[in-house]
């Protein structure tokens, strides 16, 4: 009975952790995005009010009915709040990384929808500190630059021979997240990834992974980088 007691006690506290945690976030991207609180809660009230709208006019003058759909709008309409807000946070937690060495890493490591990263570079120059991370998806290899548009080339050439040594024929994209006019800006990034044309099957993109994983990375890490704190700023 006491165990049980107790098991309770941790829960509630750790919702209630989960729950000020969830504030706390949303306050800080709501002082670095101004519009974020208003684009959420607009698209609250645009769903709740659809579904108003619906029973109003689907059951006029059934009371119940809307009084039913104005709680299930609402539950609705708080999800869509907490997605809206759930990404403008994540682009609010990315601009404040943006510039930091691993900052492209740190969005690497968060992409789906079929493809394959890693947080750590796969090339770095270790006097400039530039790095080069790599992706393998449905539009092919990618391979990301972080630093100075001028001095990546360098490193580039030197990852497309080793692809194309390893996985002929693969297509090879570049993706320069730098202060370069014309690059990509580190919250865009994973978007990028996303609009890109698929080139290859999902088998395809299974093989050429596991060909370039043999590869390795025989680096070092590079000096700045902590991929520990990195994954902190992740799960926060």
């Amino acid at each position: 009975m006491a165990k049980e007691k107790k098991n309770k006690k941790v829960k509630k506290a750790k919702g209630q952790g989960q729950l000020s945690q969830m504030f706390a976030v949303y306050k800080m991207t709501a002082k670095q995005d101004k519009t974020s609180l208003l684009t959420a809660s607009l698209g609250f009230f645009l769903v709740l009010a659809a579904f108003v709208l619906f029973t109003v006019l689907a059951f006029p003058g059934n009371v119940l009915n809307l009084v039913v759909f104005i709680i299930i709008g609402s539950t609705f309409g708080l999800l869509v709040f907490m997605i809206i807000m759930g990404r403008k946070a994540e682009r609010a937690a990315y601009s404040r990384i943006a510039g930091q060495l691993g900052a492209s890493g740190a969005v690497l490591a968060n992409i789906k929808r079929g493809w394959r990263s890693s947080e750590m570079p796969v090339a770095v120059n270790p006097r400039s500190q530039d790095a080069v991370y790599r992706a393998i998806g449905p539009a092919g290899v990618v391979l990301i630059g972080e630093g100075a548009r001028s001095r990546l080339k360098v490193l580039f050439d030197d990852e497309r021979r080793k692809i194309n040594r390893v996985a002929p024929g693969a297509p090879v994209q570049l993706v320069y997240v730098t202060n370069d006019e014309g690059a990509t800006a580190l919250p865009d990034l994973s978007k990028t990834l996303y609009k890109m044309k698929r080139t290859m099957s999902r088998a395809e993109v299974s093989l050429v992974a596991k060909r370039l994983d043999s590869l390795g990375l025989n680096m070092p890490i590079p000096k700045g980088m902590d991929p520990t704190k990195l994954g902190k700023m992740r799960r926060g």
